[in-house]
């Protein structure tokens, strides 16, 4: 399980993006950042890897959680 401290600081980095409209979703969902950190305290044996879509100048338009296996 996530410790608290990282869980608070995953919170604020999603709810920041959030502010400034970058989508974020998890497993190709549209996904807020509470439903985001609740996935990753419940996770068992998955881990997510980050997906930033860029726009044309470079700037994060989207973020993306995909679900790799650990075995």
């Amino acid at each position: 399980m996530e410790s608290e401290v990282n869980v608070q600081q995953m919170f604020r980095e999603l709810t920041g993006y959030e502010k400034r409209q970058v989508g974020l979703g998890i497993n190709g969902i549209p996904a807020s950042p509470m439903q985001i950190v609740n996935a990753h305290i419940v996770r068992e044996e998955t881990a997510y890897m980050r997906d930033y879509v860029l726009n044309e100048k470079g700037d994060i338009q989207e973020l993306w959680f995909n679900s790799i296996n650990k075995n």
